[in-house]
């Protein structure tokens, strides 16, 4: 078999890019747009890149482009699981191996979170990695392209000390702070049984160990399975909105190992009216995800 050469790659990469709708990718469609598929710039907003760099990988100027950039590409295209190896190869890399923690959200997931803008949604891994968000989650949360990609974990917010725990915002879980960090581990730990061969969640687990005495006792302490998510009424401190409570649930995607995470209130209710305020600034935000 011939190796595969940077024009597979960029054949591959226009051709998807043309086949997504942008309304399935959550982008307004007006009378004015003349391509059915993505834009150039769009494709790039949404994994995270430049433009000129997009522009680069669909003409083969750029060479070698890393496993992350290629898996964000899968992601932002809504490739299938048989389209995102594809892709891969295209890349003249190995796509990712069975075993490790899967981190493709599948298309139909993505277009039903497209259609729910009005509500803050972040998708994450088993090991709590957030991999998709809409613009609502930005307004909420912050934006998490912002971060570098290895810091878009929920575990490292809540025990690491770096960039992902400045980032976070003040959270009060309804059922209080410890029950809801025994619940990450117990996850965690779960995931480490399932996924022995992946070596992100592996190096992810040893540094929190080895730096956060919190996590360390958590971890030490028998548990007997992964922890079971229900509605929780969460308090968000937003640096301009201010304390906004709300019902936080956690909802499992079938056939994916993920996690949609889900943020609304009451109608009528001040909480509602203080993330009808945020949709102004969602405008601005970014959804998407890069995590490889």
């Amino acid at each position: 078999m011939a190796a595969p050469s940077r024009s597979d790659f960029a054949a591959l990469l226009r051709a998807w890019r043309d086949r997504l709708s942008p309304a399935d990718a959550g982008f307004t469609v007006t009378d004015r747009r003349r391509a059915p598929g993505l834009r150039r710039e769009e494709l790039a907003q949404l994994a995270g890149l430049s433009v000129d760099y997009v522009l680069r990988l669909e003409q083969g100027r750029a060479r070698n482009p890393s496993a992350q950039v290629v898996g964000a590409l899968a992601r932002a295209l809504q490739l299938s699981r048989a389209e995102r190896d594809q892709l891969f190869r295209g890349a003249g890399l190995l796509p990712p191996r069975d075993g490790t923690v899967d981190t493709h959200v599948p298309p139909g997931i993505r277009r039903l979170a497209a259609r729910l803008a009005d509500v803050p949604i972040g998708v994450f891994a088993a090991d709590w990695t957030l991999v998709w968000w809409n613009a609502m989650w930005c307004a909420l949360h912050g934006d998490p392209s912002a971060l570098p990609t290895a810091e878009r974990n929920l575990a490292r917010a809540l025990f690491g000390d770096g960039a992902a725990r400045a980032a976070m915002r003040p959270v009060r879980p309804g059922g209080g702070r410890e029950a809801f960090a025994a619940a990450i581990v117990a996850d965690l730990k779960d995931a480490v049984s399932r996924y022995p061969q992946d070596a992100r969640l592996g190096r992810l687990v040893r540094e929190l160990r080895d730096t956060s005495g919190a996590f360390a006792r958590l971890w030490a302490t028998p548990t007997t399975a992964a922890a079971v998510h229900t509605s929780d009424r969460k308090t968000v401190r937003h640096p301009e909105a201010g304390d906004i409570v709300l019902d936080c649930d956690v909802l499992v995607v079938p056939g994916a190992d993920l996690r949609m995470v889900t943020y609304t209130a009451a109608a009528g209710s001040d909480d509602a009216g203080k993330l009808d305020l945020l949709r102004v600034t969602a405008g601005r935000a970014v959804s998407g995800g890069v995590t490889s």
